[in-house]
């Protein structure tokens, strides 16, 4: 779908009326208990043909308001499922404000209904969009698929994406202490059910690390009733092979504690192919050209244990314990290479194929232990203490066969065995105090201690005999303190809002390669500042802009400076040399009604890093490494809107064009990249039957052709659609999904700059129908205080 057809289901939605009208009716509407109600809905009829004229639905606060209304008499009617209908003619002559409408509870329709699902909202505040899916048909998926649906979040490979960046995920504003795909199978094994919210933070105040350029929080519901509840699902997934998980989650309350625990356990088989040309260039020239299929399989077992424990020492004071265990007993990864070599001239010169097989296995075991301690003037003091004990083991065997036209065919073999193992220690002090209902303060200080260790052992396979080979083995050893401390600061006065802070942070690295004698060192001193400025130029329309800036480190592996080869011709390095990245961010932007909102944005960085592919035209290979790109400079322009369309139709729909400018200049290079790009995303959420039982989804994302270094990225399309039926009143789910329906996901990547000039295309294992089934157990009423303790370190692990 092209972007023209994105615009033109955008034009027919968007009211005519918007600009027109004179005046507004508002109010809130409550039942009998004085307890607001949410998502009402509130209509203006013609009085002579009951026509619906506009309309609205209730906030969280059970507040509404709709404006742009012309001069006339109506009938405003009120309605929400199992309460009577409230009906009154009115006048629109001037503003009307009803202060509180009550509705009283039908009980017929509350005998004949059983199950009352919410829509989801969504709230836009100036540095961040708050998605609210508390009891809503998406609570009863799990937190992976609500993530599918959170607006401004993308899900593109099996990675988190916002803004084209990775977010650190964070749940109850505590970071999760896992790895990127550690983290998408934490978030796929854990029920949605106890989600209240999901905040995409794209300004982080300062209380968060200078790292985190931009915050995905999962606000989780908190208990407010004793007792015990619990879920217990299961998934398959059909692709190019069948995969599944399974796992249960419990919760238990009394006066005095919290307890929940959660384990899943994923096996899957996972399909990827490749195509690949390598075109090698001497003194300008194409001399050899490589053509290679690589199929790629990967079979795992994995088993994630979660346990947090909270202890009320009293009304003042709470101790609690967290841990997040996860286990990989079986991993086995194949990669299998088919190459022809050719002149210029499409001659076959030789050609030959490969098998990489390796088997790994690791634990990955996080603990934190965290008090608090709540003033008598409404101050808090928390102290979070945390350790990570992280350990990886591989073993890899590859096999080469080289076959020659008229000439003797040769092999080539080797093994390696390398291992990670890494220690991180943090502790956090945070002190946050409410100066007025309308000021607030906080500061902290932070410590971290990280230790990371990773070796290889390279042997080669010479006439069945192997030989030990020092020049591919090596051993790295990576130590990092970071000394942080921040201020932040608060404060609304009448249409204005304003918090601002900032961070500083001392960081200490030390990495060093035992068997070289090599030692690298940076040291250096940071400040981390953050600021946001909204006003409300009036009842409808908002302004606001930040500022913020952030640092991106490197991971512990991109550091190490020694080879793995996943066959004699393609080789993963890291570098030494790699600087960290300092991103400069800028926002303007505008929101009207709730509905719309328009940004316009500048990111500004120094030093940004990614790993590319480089070919080496003199050993014929493709090294696969890390590097700074001196600066990058990205603008764009963002239109988002979400509607009801009708009262069982949720529309949301976003537009970005943006700019993505890559510069290098030193002695020996000067190069200069820039691309203009455009991504959307249109989302519709459906709710059928009486009950609002049955829902289903549908999202479609494209995604044009962008720039990622200098290489370019083609267009893609991804196509989801899901559905889902709650049964055995309402403690029981289905659903059935499917995922790349057009089969449009696949991409290709392209290299040519200077002596660069290769290509590959990809086939993601995107495609699959998943059924799954949910059932909750004990009293599925309460509410949960599940939590998962922060650390910023943790997502640098690498295999």
């Amino acid at each position: 779908m092209n972007i023209k057809t994105y615009f033109f289901i955008l034009l027919i939605f968007i009211p005519v009326g918007i600009f027109s009208q004179d005046y507004s009716v508002k109010g809130k509407v409550y039942d009998v208990n004085n307890s607001p109600i949410s998502f009402a809905n509130i209509v203006l009829l013609n009085t002579e043909t009951d026509a619906v004229v506009t309309g609205t639905s209730s906030d969280d606060s059970g507040n509404f308001f709709i404006d742009n209304i012309a001069s006339e008499k109506y009938i405003i009617k009120v309605s929400f499922i199992g309460f009577k209908d409230f009906s009154k003619e009115i006048e629109v002559d001037k503003n009307l404000d009803f202060a509180t409408i009550i509705l009283e509870e039908d009980k017929e329709d509350l005998e004949e209904v059983t199950i009352i699902t919410k829509k989801p909202t969504i709230k836009k505040e100036a540095d961040r969009l708050v998605f609210n899916i508390a009891n809503t048909a998406l609570s009863e998926g799990n937190m992976l698929e609500v993530l599918k649906s959170t607006p401004g979040v993308l899900i593109v490979d099996e990675s988190i994406i916002i803004k084209h960046f990775e977010p650190v995920v964070y749940i109850n504003n505590r970071k999760v202490h896992i790895t990127g795909d550690e983290l998408i199978q934490l978030l796929e094994g854990t029920p949605a059910s106890h989600i209240k919210s999901i905040e995409v933070i794209t300004n982080p105040p300062a209380n968060y690390d200078a790292s985190s350029g931009s915050v995905l929080n999962i606000i989780m519901e908190k208990n407010l009733i004793t007792g015990y509840k619990g879920s217990v699902f299961a998934n398959y997934t059909q692709g190019d092979f069948p995969r599944y998980n399974a796992g249960i989650a419990n919760f238990y309350k009394t006066d005095k504690f919290n307890i929940s625990t959660n384990y899943s356990f994923t096996r899957s088989k996972i399909d990827r192919e490749s195509d690949e040309e390598i075109n090698y260039i001497n003194n300008g020239e194409i001399y050899e050209k490589w053509f290679s299929n690589i199929n790629r399989n990967r079979w795992s077992d994995s088993h994630n244990l979660n346990l947090n424990f909270d202890y009320f020492i009293d009304d003042s004071n709470t101790l609690s314990f967290n841990s997040n265990l996860l286990f990989l007993p079986y991993y086995k990864y194949i990669a299998k290479g088919e190459v022809d070599v050719t002149d210029n001239q499409n001659n076959l010169l030789y050609n030959f194929n490969s098998r990489n097989t390796s088997r790994d296995n690791k634990y990955n075991l996080a603990f934190d232990l965290n008090y608090t301690h709540k003033f008598k003037n409404a101050s808090k003091l928390s102290f979070n203490s945390h350790y990570t004990a992280y350990d990886y083991d591989r073993k890899q065997e590859v096999l080469s066969n080289y076959f020659f036209p008229g000439s003797p065919n040769d092999s080539n073999a080797f093994h390696s065995k390398s291992n990670q193992v890494a220690d991180i220690f943090t502790v956090q002090v945070d002190y946050s105090l409410p100066i007025s209902e309308t000021e607030s303060f906080s500061v902290g200080v932070k410590t971290s201690l990280i230790e990371n260790k990773s070796d290889i052992s390279h042997f080669d396979e010479v006439g069945g005999n192997q030989t030990y080979n020092p020049a591919n083995s090596d051993a790295f050893n990576y130590y990092e303190d970071i000394f942080a401390a921040y201020v932040s600061y608060a404060k609304n006065w009448g249409k204005w809002d304003l918090s601002a802070g900032f961070r500083l942070e001392q960081t200490n690295i030390e990495g060093d390669s035992p068997l070289t004698n090599l030692i690298d060192k940076q040291d250096y001193f940071k400040v981390f500042p953050t600021f946001n400025l909204s006003s409300k130029l009036t009842e409808s329309t908002s302004l606001y802009v930040n500022y913020n800036r952030s640092v991106d480190r490197p991971k512990y592996q991109d550091l190490n400076s020694f080879k793995y080869f996943l066959n004699d011709n393609t080789v993963v390095v890291g570098n030494p040399n790699l600087q960290p990245a300092f991103i400069d961010k800028f926002v303007i932007g505008t929101s009207i009604n709730d509905t719309y909102t328009i940004e316009a944005y500048y990111n500004h960085s120094i030093d940004n890093f990614l790993e590319l592919p480089i070919q080496d035209n003199i050993d014929n290979q493709l090294v696969y490494t890390p590097v700074n790109i001196e600066k990058t400079i990205e603008f764009g322009f963002d239109f988002s809107t979400y509607f009801n369309v009708t009262n069982s139709w949720f529309v949301y729909f976003v537009t970005s064009f943006y700019n993505i400018q890559d510069q290098v200049h030193n002695a020996d290079v000067q190069l200069k990249k820039d691309t203009w790009s455009n991504y959307s995303v249109l989302s519709n959420d459906f709710a059928f039957l009486k009950d609002r039982s049955l829902t289903a989804n549908f999202t479609m994302v494209y995604i044009g052709k962008n720039q990622q270094g200098f290489q370019d990225v083609k267009t893609r399309l991804a196509t989801d659609l899901a559905i889902k039926k709650t049964v055995l009143n309402n403690r029981g789910t289905i659903s059935l999904s499917a995922s790349d329906l057009f089969n449009t996901q696949g991409y290709s990547v392209t290299s040519r700059y200077l002596n660069q000039n290769n290509r590959r295309d990809f086939k993601e294992p995107n495609r699959y129908i998943k059924l799954g089934l949910s059932y909750k157990l004990g009293n599925s009423n309460l509410e949960t205080n599940e939590r998962i303790k922060e650390l910023k370190e943790r997502d640098r692990l690498e295999k």
